[in-house]
Order: structure tokens, then C-alpha cells, then sequence
């Protein structure tokens, strides 16, 4: 029975060797794949989605004709494509006219441009740092008869991260450039925040929107901490530096000005919003409670009911559509480092999203 239970222990020291090691690992990727982030390095990645959807269809075509017809079509098709290349060529000659005063017009005849950008949120907003790269690509070029296109995907998260992602949206309307937001799944809260910035806000019928409101959550051991008579000292210097710990004594004082905190936020999210939507009943709304896509048209949250391929899709009918993507070029220790941290935040995220029905803090 002895020699059993020695190798039983043998057993266990090695399993939890190789689970040290294997957290070791994780640790050092993570850490050198956090080196050098700071570094300006990626690239921009244009998509023509015209004529992504013509490649698309010519090899339906292809897959559905007869030879003689596809021949037909193809030429036909051909021959409309030279027939607007040379439409288009034209305007652009005559896009630009200058008035006496100095200013410039733009000819009406001139092909609208539409650029396409996604946003899936994490927690902490992480994607703003390629969506900031984005706008600032677009608004090299863009002009007032153009549009950006926002595909936005997040359940929220902390103030400080969407507040700067909802302000760079900003930098799109102050250029009196229409924006529009689609919405296929979820913006809710922090996501919200930043869709209501559009002139325009478009969302899928079963989408979720809404959860206007602030949360926090935070867990506090300290009774378990005195059981086991371990003290904590907290040293401030300021009387609501610490408000709430996770170690320390929580006070009555404490929570009440905690929740003066969050109503504080909760009361600049109302005004946010007021601002871009004022057809909105903030009051009504502003509750933490969401709707579906369907429901929130009643509510004046959103302002149509499409999702984002059938608005792309009708829209490159008149209109050059392109999508703007910038993506960040990662060494192999980034892509372990990265893929380990995504999937903590995943874990997080489901977490949060279980704890409290779907919504985030922001």
C-alpha cells in the first residue's frame, strides 16, 4: 500500500510540474508577445466589394449557364462595365469646379464612395486602436458626398475605452460626412454609446440594442480574510480615493459614493446620447433594458430594420463600395501571446455576460 501511494505521489508532483511549466510558458509568450505593441507596425487592406460581388457572380454564371449563354452574358456584361468605367472617368473630370470666392463644389454627377468598416468589441475595447488607423485612412480621401459604414458588434464594456471609440466616430460627423451604422448582433451599452454618434443607425430584426446604464461588480473576501485572521491595511491619502476594495472593509459611505459615481456616468451616457438622438425618449429608454431590432425602431433607438449585406449589397448598385481593414502584422511568440489573451478575454467576457444577462459595465 506504501509503494501505491509513493508512486500515486510521484504521479501528482509530475502533473503538477508540467502544469507549472505549461503556466510558465504561457506567461513568457504572453509577456513577449506584449513587446513591441507599441510599435506603429500593420498595414492598411482595401477590398473593392463592387468587384468582390461581380467576381462572385460571374462564377454563378459559370456554374449555371449554358456555354452560349454565359458567353452572351459575359460580353454583355463586359461591355456595361466599359460603358460605366467610362461614365465615371468623365465625371471625375468635371468633379471638381472652382467658384470665385475660392471654395469648391462638387458635380452631383460624380459616383458616390462608401467605406466600409467593422468593429467587434471586446471588454475593453481593444479594437480602437486599428479603428482610429481606420478613420484616419478614410478621412484622408473622404468628401461630404461620401459615407462610412460602421458594422458594429459589441455587448460594452469599460467607459473609458468606448468613450474613445464612440469619440472617433465623432471625427467622421464633424467632417460632415454621412455615417451610418449597421448593427447584424449586438450594440449594446458601450456599444450604444457609439452607435448613436451615426446620422443613421441600421440593425438586423432580432438584434439586440439598448442596455443604456452603468454597472460595477466587484468582489470583496474580507470576511474570509478575517476568519483566517489575515489583516488588510488600506493607506489612502484623499477621502474617496478607495471608495470599494476587494480586500478591505467596505463602508456604508463607501457604497453610497460609489453609486454616486456610476449615476454621475449614467447621467453623461443620457446626455451622449440626447445629443445624436434627440427624437429619442432618454428617459424611457435609459433603464439598462434592451430591445430587439424590431422593437427598437418603436423606441427611436435605431432608425431601420436591414441588415448590413442587404444595405452593402443595394447600395453598390450606385455607389463604389470599399472596405477598409487594418491589420496588425504579428511575429509567431505575438500569435501565441495574442491567442492566449483572446482567450482569456473570451472567458471573461462569457462570464460577465452570464453574470449579469448579456450587459457590461459601461
Amino acid at each position: 500500500m506504501g509503494e501505491f501511494f509513493l508512486g500515486y505521489g510521484l504521479f501528482l508532483a509530475k502533473i503538477l510540474t508540467f502544469f507549472v511549466l505549461a503556466v510558465a510558458l504561457v506567461v513568457l509568450i504572453v509577456s513577449l508577445g506584449g513587446r513591441g505593441r507599441g510599435r506603429d507596425k500593420g498595414s492598411m487592406t482595401i477590398t473593392h466589394v463592387n468587384e468582390q460581388l461581380d467576381d462572385t457572380k460571374e462564377a454563378m454564371f459559370a456554374a449555371v449557364l449554358e456555354h452560349g449563354d454565359l458567353k452572351s452574358t459575359l460580353k454583355n456584361k463586359k461591355k456595361q462595365k466599359k460603358l460605366e468605367e467610362k461614365a465615371s472617368k468623365k465625371a471625375a473630370k468635371v468633379a471638381a469646379k472652382s467658384r470665385g470666392d475660392g471654395t469648391t463644389i462638387v458635380d452631383e454627377k460624380k459616383r458616390k464612395r462608401m467605406f466600409v468598416l467593422d468593429f467587434k468589441g471586446d471588454i475593453r475595447a481593444s479594437q480602437v486602436s486599428g479603428l482610429r488607423r481606420e478613420i484616419t485612412t478614410v478621412l484622408s480621401i473622404a468628401d461630404v458626398y461620401d459615407e462610412v459604414l460602421i458594422n458594429i458588434e459589441s455587448g460594452g464594456g469599460t467607459v473609458h475605452g468606448y468613450g474613445l471609440a464612440a469619440a472617433q466616430l465623432e471625427r467622421v460627423r464633424n467632417k460632415n460626412i454621412a455615417l451610418t451604422v449597421c448593427v447584424d448582433k449586438v450594440a449594446a451599452s458601450g456599444g450604444y454609446l457609439m452607435a448613436c454618434v451615426a446620422n443613421k443607425i441600421i440593425a438586423a430584426p432580432f438584434a439586440l440594442i439598448g442596455s443604456i446604464g452603468v454597472m460595477a461588480q466587484i468582489p470583496n473576501i474580507n470576511r474570509l480574510l478575517k476568519r483566517y485572521d489575515v489583516d488588510v491595511e488600506l493607506l489612502t491619502a484623499g477621502e474617496y480615493k478607495r471608495t470599494l476594495t476587494v480586500l478591505g472593509e467596505n463602508t456604508d459611505q463607501g457604497r453610497q459614493k460609489f453609486i454616486e459615481e456610476l449615476k454621475v456616468i449614467h447621467d453623461q451616457f443620457k446626455s451622449f446620447i440626447s445629443k445624436f438622438r434627440p427624437q429619442t425618449n432618454i428617459d424611457l429608454v435609459a433603464t439598462g433594458e434592451v430591445w430587439s431590432g424590431q422593437a427598437a425602431v418603436g423606441m427611436n433607438l435605431i432608425d431601420e430594420v436591414l441588415t448590413s449585406d442587404e444595405y452593402i449589397v443595394s447600395s453598390c448598385e450606385n455607389t463604389d463600395v470599399y472596405r477598409v481593414k487594418f491589420e496588425v502584422k504579428k511575429s509567431l511568440p505575438e500569435k501565441f501571446g495574442f491567442a492566449a489573451e483572446a482567450a482569456v478575454d473570451r472567458f471573461v467576457d462569457k462570464w460577465l455576460q452570464r453574470a449579469n444577462n448579456g450587459s457590461y459595465l459601461n
